[in-house]
Parts: C-alpha cells; structure tokens; sequence
C-alpha cells in the first residue's frame, strides 16, 4: 500500500526553505519505514530475515502486513458436482464473416441467458431454410446443449435439440426455463397415474377434513 505522510506547513519552514521542508519529509517516511519493521518483528512474523544495513525495511513487503490487508488466492483443483444442465434457451443467427469455412458448417447460438456462453451450433441442426432466410428465424426460441469447450476458444460447442416457438409467448418461454434448470415436466407414466383415486369424482372423506387444515 502506498504510505501517505502529511506534514504541517508554518512560518518556521517559510524560514528555513524548501530544503528544511524536504528534509522533514524524508525523516518521517525514514521512521515510519523503521517503526514498520519493528512492528513485524515484535509480532512474531516468521519467515522475515534481518536486512543489510545499506538496505532499509520495505514498507510494502507483504510479510510485514496485517492479515486484513492481504488478499487470499486460491485455485480450483477438482470440479466436485457439475450443477448447471448445460442446456440453455436462445437464438440462433449466421456468422459474421460469410468467408470463412466455419460459416459454411456452423451457426451461432446465443443464449437468453447471458452467464452461459455463446455456442457453435452444426448448420445441420438448424431449420432447413434457415441459411436462405435467416430473418425468418430471429424472434424464435432453441433449445441447445452444451457438449464442449475447448480451451483455446472463445465459444463452446453444442448441438440444437428443438425448436420452442415464438420468443414472448408464455409456452415457448416456459418450456425454456424448466428444460434449463432440468425439471421434467412429461405425462405422468399409467404406473403414476393409478395410484390416484379411480372412481370419480372423488372428494375428501369429513374424517379426513377433520385431521387437515384448512388452508383453501
């Protein structure tokens, strides 16, 4: 950290000069880079070696410093539990650069969903049409998962599972959100379906009732 010293200005510095001022200055930055080195030493800091005496205690040697300055580092060594479905709800549109070989293999991906990154996406997974009238395209939602990311690249790879349908309408958007987060929302199997009451219409018995609370 950088060490700000202030020092008070009177007539007895206007006297004696700027020189007088100067020396001042470099007498306090002197004690309190001493004063720093003492302070380390009485707290025990370890690892901390005895300087020449043609070179003075560093004031910003971080083994001097209290733990509250200092920034703690670390880095990630084992991913444990991977929570995120890798798939996200989003856009598809063509490369910017019409020259290049990989315009005429993949489109874009973008995701609703700004945390996830954009994504390659094989042209064989996209609408037939979509390459001659890609505009057709630009307001409708795809699902798409994730299956790669290379290290040297700035997007991952993935494949389109489906067309949603229109972006804004309450089913395409919600189709979206419960595929992104892994919910299955299928039919109920006929095993799940008989365990409910099968003679219709079915109510609640009053003794039943009376052990419930009503919360209706």
């Amino acid at each position: 950290p950088d060490v700000i010293i202030e020092a008070q200005f009177d007539d007895n510095d206007a006297e004696h000069g700027q020189d007088h001022l100067q020396d001042m200055l470099a007498a306090d930055i002197k004690k309190l880079s001493l004063d720093t080195g003492e302070k380390g030493k009485a707290a025990g800091v370890t690892g901390v070696h005895r300087a020449k005496q043609d070179d003075g205690p560093k004031v910003n040697d971080p083994r001097l410093l209290p733990d509250e300055f200092l920034q703690r580092t670390a880095k990630v060594v084992y991913i444990l539990e991977k929570k995120h479905s890798r798939a996200a709800t989003g856009f598809i549109k063509l490369l910017a650069d019409r020259n290049s070989e990989l315009f005429k293999r993949c489109a874009m991906f973008s995701p609703v969903d700004h945390r996830v990154p954009r994504v390659y996406v094989p042209l064989a997974d996209c609408p037939p049409d979509f390459v001659t009238k890609p505009e057709t395209y630009s307001q409708m939602l795809f699902i798409c998962r994730i299956v790669d990311w290379k290290e040297d690249s700035n997007f991952a790879s993935g494949q389109l599972c489906k067309s949603l349908g229109q972006a804004g309408e309450i089913e395409p958007e919600s189709e979206g959100i419960l595929t992104e987060y892994g919910v299955d929302f299928s039919d109920f199997s006929p095993e799940v379906l008989e365990c409910l009451p099968q003679n219709l219409p079915w109510v609640i018995s009053p003794g039943e009732l009376a052990k419930r609370r009503d919360l209706r």
